[in-house]
């Protein structure tokens, strides 16, 4: 059964998302803000056949944690395709930091452009910073939630890795609080997986970090809080625990060369 409605969801989504791609081009035309009620709109339909077809219901804690003005770092665990396609409906108007090579992709690219999202140049540690903050700057300004994966990809339930130095330097150049955001998508919908299975996806906002501490010392909450709210959420739901390295990995991610 598990087989038979994953493969109906992904031929309806892929379908559903080329046919969306080009019929919704003139959307290319309109004010962004316009733009992103109609990207809502679409991802609601996805969530729809995530719940019909596969069972794949959500439940979100912890509002009470994003603040009611300013822009934010939404520090997001990243396990899945799901989540990104969750962000325009959990919080208001994200911009997530991307690769600016995402933006190059044809149809995909010029509505990631539109949505004024924070392209990031790979490579060298010092272009990739520098093309970072100054990306984000006047997202932050807008008053926007800035949202980044802070190991940089996504990483399955029970699996570790190191968090990179990208969201310590927005925190500390910005001057924003970090809201951790916890979540177990990835028992639901695994990366790289042709599977989807049914249950109910937790997503869990944080007491924020305020702006202001120490680099090191904003990155080691994170981790500490972001990784123990994690691996509850999904042992809760029958999931693996995550394995941790010894207290180096915060300072180690101060060293990582890429955001």
């Amino acid at each position: 059964m598990i087989l038979l409605r994953s493969l109906l969801f992904n031929v309806a989504f892929n379908l559903w998302t080329a046919l969306m791609c080009f019929a919704l081009l003139w959307m290319l035309l309109l004010p962004r803000e316009r733009m992103i009620r109609v990207v809502v709109w679409y991802l609601r339909t996805v969530a729809w056949m995530e719940r019909v077809i596969v069972g794949i219901r959500y439940e979100v804690r912890g509002r009470e944690h994003l603040p009611r003005s300013g822009s934010y770092i939404l520090a997001a665990k990243h396990q899945s395709a799901w989540e990104t396609m969750k962000l325009h409906l959990l919080v208001e108007d994200p911009a997530v930091v991307l690769k600016r090579e995402l933006m190059r992709i044809p149809i995909w690219g010029w509505y990631a452009a539109k949505a004024r999202m924070i392209p990031v140049d790979r490579g060298a540690r010092g272009r990739a910073i520098a093309s970072l903050t100054r990306n984000a700057t006047p997202v932050r300004d807008e008053g926007r939630p800035i949202v980044i994966f802070p190991q940089g990809t996504r990483v399955a339930p029970g699996d570790y890795r190191p968090y990179r130095v990208g969201v310590g330097v927005l925190y500390e150049t910005l001057e924003i609080p970090i809201v951790p955001m916890a979540l177990n998508a990835g028992l639901y919908w695994p990366r790289r997986s042709f599977l989807k299975r049914p249950g109910t996806v937790v997503v869990e906002f944080l007491p924020p970090i305020p702006a202001g501490l120490p680099r090191a010392e904003a990155m080691r909450l994170l981790e500490e809080r972001l990784e123990e709210a994690t691996d509850r959420i999904v042992v809760a739901a029958g999931g693996p625990p995550t394995p941790r390295p010894p207290a180096a990995a915060p300072a180690a991610a101060l060293a990582t060369s890429e955001p």
